[in-house]
């Protein structure tokens, strides 16, 4: 009766491991409160700095004709959704806490 227990309890522990690896990995969204340290209208990305890092944050279509509006050096709210495979942080919202903008909020669709 044990050894059959013991059987049950590994194919249980086994089935639970695979489905954990093999459910899909949902992007994680996060915030960072940063300047804008530059903005590459060619490639459609945004470098901002954070805890000692610099990194570029990588624009969705959307947001495409409004990344020129935002103003080097100013503080923002950016919120990304992060992305697995060496990938850039995905730019998701922004808001601009400082700074001559004309674009002070980014909802993912439209600026105001």
């Amino acid at each position: 009766m044990s050894y059959m227990r013991t059987t049950l309890l590994t194919v249980f522990s086994s089935l639970f491991l695979l489905s954990l690896l093999a459910s899909p990995v949902f992007a994680e969204e996060k915030s960072f409160y940063s300047p804008v340290i530059h903005v590459d209208k060619e490639s459609h990305r945004i470098m901002i700095s954070t805890f000692g890092s610099v990194f570029w944050i990588d624009v969705p279509d959307a947001a495409k004709p409004h990344i020129e509006k935002l103003p080097i050096s100013g503080l923002a709210d950016f919120v990304v959704e992060m992305r697995g495979d060496g990938q850039a942080p995905l730019l998701k919202t922004w808001k601009v806490k400082s700074g001559e903008t004309s674009c002070t909020y980014f909802d993912g669709k439209t600026c105001r």
